[in-house]
């Protein structure tokens, strides 16, 4: 049966793949386009010269024209998209591949194939790997010292700010302290894991706001595999559990305008404060995060019932851990919270950031007897995940941008949800920022479609990678992109619906 659902997925592909080419054809209309070519990598949207053009596919065949490598760009990117959901079937056929090598007694049962299969299955190094025919293909339409110009111009502020603020925000003293802070809230329950549940992905997410997205992520999920996900839940539970932190984290961070990603595209150059977020998206998104934590905890409420039976064992053993560790000095716990905020505020500049982090390094060494082992290869595959989409994303503006000037505030907000699947949704507002002609229901629909469908893939919002790699070891032979694609559907519905419903209150 899985080998069966493993061809049908590959058969879907290729006819996708196949319609893709069809698509290319067809815009080209049959013709060469290399005479055309632009030189600059890629085209600012003003440079195409093609406001009069009021077809869509009209503009998007003279984009095509003006610069031809425009197509092959958004091949290699759609290549890497199926790659993310086909990711999760590689690992399944490197672990076959693996247990045939110990049934025929091999000398290498790590083999070579084995270890590429494994390799390619690891999503966070999709977007990175489809980068060498990417480069390899615009050095071919233009040239090497061009395509290194143009990597070389990009921004990979916000990849090297996730890896500094997932090793921070993983340490012992902060994740200690996020923990005796939610039990506050858990207690209300008696510590059940109803209560710890619910304080996780409601709290959670909320502490985006603050500590901005990726930190929220981070704590959120160490918290929710200590308390949840230990204890063995249930697979569809296990992925409703994930599409609901992607999507509350997605949209927790749009009480404040310095948080999310998504939101800091847009909140300067929309002169966008603090409290213009907090009324017009805050508690919209609250509410959101309130009905979708509802409905999960009324399905699947027998389950976590029965899951408060294997708990108390859980904390005995939690418990006796505990005991064996050092207690943690306050004056430790408060300076990891000042690099913690310092590197907040100063997200922005990684040559403050980063040069803290070596410090930091240098504190964690020092203070070692205190510590847990600090595992760095997470944040860095993160990382590397990150910046692969920097280097995707940013020559697909030429055909998101005709998609979003040209659709009604509804039609937009479903819009962006759909498109932020595919693509960083901070990459959407940023493409949205520059369309002068947007209105203010216009730049409230792509801000919220943003934030909505920023659960639905692991590509939809900076942050997921890293819960990804936090918790992709519960779930069997990896995380499925399709079956996170269905757990995360209804909260982002709900999201969707109460930003929709709400927005002229």
């Amino acid at each position: 049966m899985k080998r069966l659902k493993s061809i049908i997925l590959f058969f879907v592909y290729t006819v996708v793949i196949l319609s893709l080419a069809d698509f290319i054809y067809e815009i080209c209309n049959g013709q060469s386009c290399l005479e055309y070519q632009g030189s600059k990598i890629p085209l600012s949207l003003e440079e195409y010269n093609d406001s009069g053009i009021s077809s869509i596919m009209d503009q998007l065949r003279h984009r095509v024209m003006v610069q031809p490598f425009n197509l092959f760009s958004f091949f290699m990117f759609v290549c890497a998209i199926f790659h993310t959901f086909f990711a999760h079937n590689l690992t399944v056929f490197s672990k076959r591949l693996r247990d045939r090598n110990i049934r025929q007694n091999k000398e290498i049962i790590d083999s070579f194939a084995v270890e590429v299969l494994r390799f390619l299955g690891e999503i966070e190094v999709v977007f990175a790997v489809w980068i060498i025919p990417l480069m390899i293909g615009m050095a071919n339409f233009y040239s090497w010292p061009e395509t290194i110009t143009y990597l070389d111009g990009l921004s990979y502020i916000e990849p090297i700010f996730v890896v500094v603020i997932m090793a921070l925000a993983s340490t012992a003293p902060i994740v200690n302290l996020a923990e005796n802070c939610l039990k506050l809230f858990a207690s209300i329950g008696n510590g059940s894991v109803q209560a710890w549940w619910w304080a996780i992905l409601t709290i959670g997410p909320l502490s985006g706001s603050l500590i901005t997205e990726p930190g929220a992520m981070t704590i959120s999920a160490l918290l929710l595999a200590r308390h949840f996900y230990d204890l063995k839940p249930s697979k569809k539970f296990s992925y409703a559990t994930l599409g609901l932190l992607f999507t509350n984290i997605s949209v927790g961070g749009v009480f404040t305008s310095f948080a999310a990603p998504p939101v800091l595209m847009v909140s300067a150059v929309w002169k966008w404060g603090t409290w213009h977020m907090l009324t017009n998206f805050g508690w919209k998104a609250l509410l959101g995060i309130l009905i979708a934590n509802s409905a999960y905890y009324y399905v699947f409420r027998k389950e976590l019932a029965e899951m408060n039976q294997r708990q108390s064992a859980d904390i005995k053993a939690h418990e006796a851990l505990k005991k064996k560790e050092r207690k943690i000095p306050f004056w430790i716990s408060l300076v990891h919270i000042v690099f913690l905020a310092w590197t907040v505020v100063h997200s922005h500049h990684p040559v403050v950031f980063v040069g803290s982090f070596m410090l930091f390094l240098g504190f964690y060494q020092a203070t070692l007897p205190y510590q847990k082992v600090l595992s760095l290869k997470p944040p860095i595959l993160v990382g590397l995940f990150l910046a692969g989409l920097v280097v995707h994303g940013s020559l697909q503006g030429w055909w998101i941008e005709p998609l979003l000037g040209r659709a009604s505030p509804g039609v937009l907000l479903i819009l962006a949800s759909i498109l932020t699947s595919f693509n960083d949704n901070a990459e959407i507002t940023f493409l949205a920022s520059l369309i002068p002609s947007f209105t203010d229901s216009m730049k409230y629909a792509v801000l919220a479609g943003a934030v909505t469908g920023g659960g639905l893939t692991v590509i939809a919002n900076a942050p997921n990678p890293s819960g990804q790699a936090i918790l992709g070891k519960y779930f069997d032979q990896g995380v499925s992109a399709v079956n996170l694609l269905g757990a995360a559907i209804f909260p982002a519905t709900v999201m969707g619906i109460c930003f929709y419903l709400l927005q002229w209150v």
